[in-house]
């Protein structure tokens, strides 16, 4: 397979290239033996092994492995469905095994194709359009695959093949089909109820040919407008229709199979009104304009114009002029401008304010259309004082220019906000004097200059702790007793303020402050004062309990030596007490003062 060349040496290949096939044999091993004293006999020699690969050349197309393939489909496979797969083989390694394929010829040209797949050279068979199965239920089509690379030394051996695909279709239970992709239909919208407006047509596309019946999607006819035969698709009318209401109508109308209620398809429907002339033109706007006093005959004070609900095909025109019951006393007359507008214009030079300030001119609006129709609108006109220009300068007070004021709605509700802020007023006043209390002591007596409220319900004894009236009613006093029974009880008090006004101990002839209340034993002069100490700041203690609570004292004994500290069981007797200090007690206890007065000169 090789000879040996002079140095260095060079392995040739022995066969030409068609007798070496690396699909037949990829690798071959040679040994090589080198000699010295150029091979002659006593030389010495060497060997050597070569290992030699061959290298793959794009000498083999591709072939597919079967030369028909068939597929089925169901017709309802949308866009991009795949359909199935084929193979093709090539000897070849590497990108001279790479491949394409392309659907050449075939009635399905047009509704498959197909795709290589780079991972495995497979051809990938796909949907492109819809498929019908009542139209075409098989295709039929060449495919051919070939290499991306192609060596021009070999092209001459073929690097493509073909192959037949046979694609059936599958057939599916379809909905119906509407023989429109929308309906448009047209009605006058003075038609009668139960008029028929148009109609729509469906039919099973499937090979069974099944019923079909029709129903109008209650969703886009709310109102209940439209109904549609269930037979023949006949769309009619169930209530009357009003073009300036409403000029389009868009339902959608269902049909559905009868064998299969679940196969049903919607198609829309635009209804369009056509216009008849049922409206009479009218005035754009409420017209009201002013005339000078001063003016000439002939002057136009006012343009007018109106409008009309109605859409005639050649388009508005309407006709201007005075209404016949005010043409012979009218003081004003109307010229029609020919372009849908009027101008109001004088008929005389002078006009009086005072004699009359307003002035109603009746204008008849007709229109050109079929059957015409006409209306009569009111232009007022006030008389108002100008100045040599035509400028406004007076009027009466409902003119135009009169300045803004509050409107009758503004002024009613302004009254009404009055009305109810009064009835408020004398409400809460009604409901303070229904609270005023009545006085608590009503006497011809009663000349105190305060109230004091001797119907006060407590507790009892056992609600003492709870709070002191007396400290409720008099907060001075019972803040000075607190301050007052901070002092030291182990001296005798000096401070005058202890004592009520009505109280205060005066001084004797000695100089000595004596007590008004005297105790019948001075035995012991500590205790005396201690008692006495006690008993002034009794009578000085504001939050004394109410004078109709009773003051439980304990029980102290009997037979002890010191005697008994209460008050019940002193010594002393009534004969010895003098009440005369009552009467400095005010109006209050005038009757308490004159009770114990008497007594008093009854004991003397």
């Amino acid at each position: 397979m090789a000879t040996r060349g002079r140095q260095p040496g060079v392995i040739r290949t022995a066969l030409g290239p068609d007798d070496m096939d690396r699909e037949q044999r990829e690798h071959y091993q040679v040994v090589i033996e080198a000699k010295d004293m150029a091979g002659q006999r006593g030389g010495l020699t060497g060997t050597t092994v070569v290992n030699i690969t061959l290298t793959d050349v794009n000498d083999n197309p591709p072939h597919f492995t079967q030369t028909i393939y068939q597929f089925r489909v169901p017709e309802s496979s949308k866009s991009g469905t795949p359909v199935g797969r084929i193979q093709a083989t090539d000897r070849d390694i590497g990108k001279n095994a790479e491949m394409y394929f392309t659907i050449v010829s075939g009635d399905g040209m047009d509704m498959f194709e197909i795709s290589t797949d780079k991972d495995t050279q497979e051809g990938v068979i796909t949907v492109s359009k819809p498929l019908d199965y009542e139209k075409k239920p098989s295709y039929t089509v060449e495919i051919q695959v070939q290499n991306t690379q192609v060596d021009p030394r070999f092209i001459t051996a073929g690097s493509k093949d073909m192959a037949t695909v046979r694609i059936g279709v599958e057939d599916v239970d379809e909905p119906p089909l509407f023989d429109k992709a929308s309906y448009l239909m047209e009605v006058k919208e003075d038609a009668e109820v139960g008029v028929a407006v148009g109609s729509v047509s469906a039919m099973d596309p499937d090979g069974a040919r099944s019923m079909v019946k029709y129903s109008i999607d209650r969703r886009t006819d709310m109102d209940r407008l439209f109904n549609v035969h269930p037979g023949n698709g006949s769309v009619f009318l169930l209530r009357s229709l009003d073009r300036e209401e409403t000029a389009w109508h868009n339902i959608s109308v269902i049909a559905t199979e009868f064998n299969n209620p679940r196969q049903s398809s919607h198609v829309p429907v635009f209804i369009r009104l056509l216009d008849i002339n049922d409206n009479a033109p009218t005035f754009a706007t409420v017209y009201e304009t002013f005339v000078c006093e001063r003016t000439k005959a002939g002057q136009r004070i006012q343009t007018v114009s109106a409008v009309d609900a109605d859409e005639p095909s050649t388009g508005h025109k309407f006709f201007f002029s005075l209404a016949a019951e005010g043409t012979h006393r009218s003081n004003f007359t109307v010229r029609d401008n020919g372009d849908n507008t009027a101008s109001i214009l004088t008929r005389r030079a002078s006009y009086s304010r005072l004699h009359q300030s307003v002035y109603l001119v009746p204008v008849v609006i007709t229109d050109g259309d079929y059957p015409m129709q006409s209306s009569t609108g009111t232009l007022t006109v006030r008389v108002c004082t100008c100045d040599h220009e035509g400028n406004m300068e007076l009027c009466n007070p409902e003119a135009l220019s009169s300045s803004p004021g509050l409107s009758t709605g503004a002024l009613i509700a302004i009254l009404l906000c009055a009305i109810i802020l009064l009835m408020i007023v004398v409400l809460f006043t009604a409901l303070k004097r229904q609270r005023k209390q009545e006085p608590l002591i009503i006497s011809k007596e009663d000349v105190r200059d305060n109230v004091v409220s001797y119907n006060d319900e407590g507790g009892g004894e056992e609600d003492t702790q709870a709070f002191d009236i007396g400290a409720l009613r008099h907060p001075d006093a019972a803040a000075a007793l607190e301050d007052s029974a901070k002092q030291r009880r182990d001296i005798i008090p000096t401070d005058t303020l202890l004592y009520p006004p009505h109280r205060r101990p005066t001084p004797t002839a000695s100089g000595l402050i004596m007590p008004p209340v005297s105790l019948a034993s001075r035995d012991n002069g500590d205790v005396r004062e201690f008692i006495n100490q006690r008993v002034l700041e009794n009578d000085c203690n504001p939050t004394a309990p109410p004078y109709d609570s009773l003051a439980t004292y304990a029980y102290e004994g009997a037979g002890s030596v010191a005697e008994s500290l209460s008050s019940l069981g002193s010594a002393s007797s009534e004969a010895e007490q003098d009440y005369h200090y009552l009467s400095d007690w005010g109006p209050r206890f005038r009757k308490l003062a004159d009770l114990y007065g008497a007594e008093d000169s009854d004991f003397s």
